[in-house]
């Protein structure tokens, strides 16, 4: 039987868990270039080139924010982007339409996940990147948009997220996500005030199910190892959702475990100054089929 994995730091570390002021005054280095998928203001990414010649790994990553413009997002994963590219890894910083943008929510903040993903694609002649070696690490809200990309070949074709052969992603990490949307409709409430309408879209009756295409727990088994990592004290997206999702996964046939940063916050889970990024980071490293450092 499977078990929850539960990684310990030495007793000896003390630290004052980050504040969400501490995680939005995050920022890194200025990214290699600025890619538009799309005419929208947030339909772009950021790409960081690691230095040295390719083939090169990519770490995808999406941020957080309760999948609204409130609370950051983009600019705080450049402290993340800018630690991974210092070791090798290619970067590639998704932004999106939130539900509370022109466009965004259902379909088009799941379509703007999608086509960024596909855009490495382009990308992978011009900077070298490995397309066999990719890993998606999405923190919070990011955390269900980089799982549900990550199933995005379970997809009904009737769906408008759909669409044929999508870029294939064997690892998915998620860093305090909340991606089972029909059963943790309450904490998504509680934690982000966001309600199932804002993220899935309204019932139809061409879709009476609106969490088929829009759900990662919905989309099992995808075929990908997910990983969810959760900080001990982290109160938005608690340790139980981890594991709960890991269970229904494992169930399905894939491959899930969990970590647990101890001493730690929703924050922390996505700061490379954070006590706990050398377990995130190596996690990322591992699913790269990198060396641990």
């Amino acid at each position: 039987m499977s078990t929850i994995v539960t990684t310990l730091l030495a007793a000896a570390i003390v630290t004052t868990p980050m504040s969400l002021d501490n995680y939005l005054a995050l920022n890194g280095p200025a990214p290699t270039a600025h890619v538009a998928y799309g005419a929208a203001p947030s339909q772009f990414a950021e790409f960081f080139a690691p230095a040295g010649p390719g083939p090169h790994p990519v770490a995808a990553i999406v941020h957080g924010g309760c999948w609204t413009r409130q609370f950051g997002g983009i600019t705080q994963m450049r402290n993340m982007a800018g630690a991974l590219a210092a070791q090798g890894i290619a970067v590639w910083n998704i932004e999106y339409r939130r539900y509370d943008e022109e466009g965004g929510g259902y379909p088009g903040m799941y379509q703007d996940i999608g086509t960024a993903m596909d855009r490495l694609r382009t990308l992978a002649p011009q900077y070298q990147l490995d397309l066999a070696r990719v890993v998606l690490v999405g923190h919070s809200a990011g955390g269900h948009l980089a799982q549900w990309a990550g199933s995005r070949a379970r997809l009904p074709k009737s769906s408008p997220v759909y669409v044929a052969n999508p870029l294939p992603v064997p690892v998915v990490i998620s860093l305090g996500g909340l991606a089972d949307l029909r059963n943790e409709a309450a904490l998504i409430q509680t934690s982000c005030d966001r309600s199932t309408a804002q993220l899935a879209g309204l019932p139809s009756a061409d879709r009476p199910d609106v969490y088929v295409d829009t759900s990662p727990a919905e989309l099992l088994p995808a075929g990908v190892r997910t990983v969810l990592i959760h900080g001990e004290l982290d109160t938005i997206a608690p340790l139980r959702a981890g594991e709960d999702y890991a269970r229904r996964a494992r169930a399905a046939g894939d491959q899930a475990e969990v970590i647990v940063l101890p001493g730690a916050s929703h924050y922390d889970e996505v700061s490379s100054t954070s006590h706990a990024w050398h377990i995130v980071g190596a996690e990322i490293r591992k699913a790269l089929g990198m060396p641990a450092q």
